[in-house]
C-alpha cells in the first residue's frame, strides 16, 4: 500500500472536496461544536464547546503528525460551505489495511448525498490509487443511523467487539464493517458510482 503521511491528499468530485484538516480549520468546524451538541452523541471524544472542540482538533493533528491518523475536512459544493469532517485511521502499510472513520457533518447535511459522496471518494482513493486489500469502518453498536449509512454503501458486518473501549457514557460494544478489494472491484463501487447519481 502506497499511502504517505506527508502528502497534500485532495479528493474532489462535483459534489465535495476533502483536504487535509489544518489548525486554521478551526473556524470552519467550530459552529458545529457550539450549536450541535448533539453530534457528538456517540463519539469516542467529544467536541462540545470550545475547549472541548479545541482538545478534539489538537488530538485529529497530532494523530497525522504521529502518523496514526489521516484527517480531511469537508466541504460541500452544494451549499458552499464547510460541513464536517472524517479521516483514515489505523493506517497498517505492512498490511494493506486502513480505517475509515471519526465521520461527522452538520445536521443539515443528513440525507442529501454528501456522505456517499464523500466515501465513494475515500473508497476510491484506498482501493484504486493506494492500494489498499481493506477498508474496514467501525461505530457504537446503539448508533442506528451510522451503522445504516455504512450498510447502504456495500460495507459487511463482520460482528461486534463486546465493551472494547471506552465511551463518553461509559463502555460500548463497537461494530466491526468492511470491504475488501476484491468486492470493490466487483460489484460496489459500480453500484455506488450509480447512487451518487441519485444523490
Amino acid at each position: 500500500m502506497n499511502f504517505n503521511f506527508d502528502e497534500q491528499y485532495t479528493l474532489e468530485d462535483s459534489r465535495v472536496l476533502l483536504r487535509p484538516l489544518e489548525a486554521s480549520d478551526r473556524a470552519n468546524l467550530l459552529p458545529f461544536a457550539l450549536g450541535e451538541k448533539d453530534l457528538w452523541q456517540y463519539s469516542l471524544i467529544s467536541a462540545r464547546g470550545a475547549k472541548q472542540f479545541d482538545n478534539y482538533m489538537s488530538i485529529a493533528l497530532e494523530s497525522r503528525t504521529n502518523r496514526t491518523a489521516y484527517p480531511f475536512i469537508v466541504y460541500d459544493k452544494q451549499y458552499d460551505a464547510y460541513s464536517g469532517s472524517t479521516r483514515f485511521y489505523d493506517i497498517q502499510l505492512s498490511h494493506d489495511t486502513m480505517q475509515l472513520g471519526c465521520t461527522w457533518y452538520g445536521e443539515k447535511y443528513w440525507g442529501t448525498g454528501l456522505n456517499k459522496h464523500c466515501k465513494f471518494l475515500l473508497l476510491e482513493f484506498a482501493f484504486d490509487t493506494i492500494g489498499a486489500e481493506r477498508v474496514e469502518f467501525r461505530a457504537d453498536n446503539n448508533n442506528a443511523r451510522s451503522i445504516a449509512a455504512m450498510k447502504s454503501i456495500g460495507c459487511t458486518v463482520e460482528g461486534v467487539l463486546r465493551s472494547n473501549c471506552k465511551s463518553l457514557t461509559g463502555r460500548r460494544d463497537s461494530i466491526i464493517l468492511s470491504i475488501l478489494k476484491d468486492e470493490w472491484n466487483g460489484n460496489i463501487r459500480n453500484k455506488l458510482r450509480e447512487k451518487l447519481i441519485l444523490a
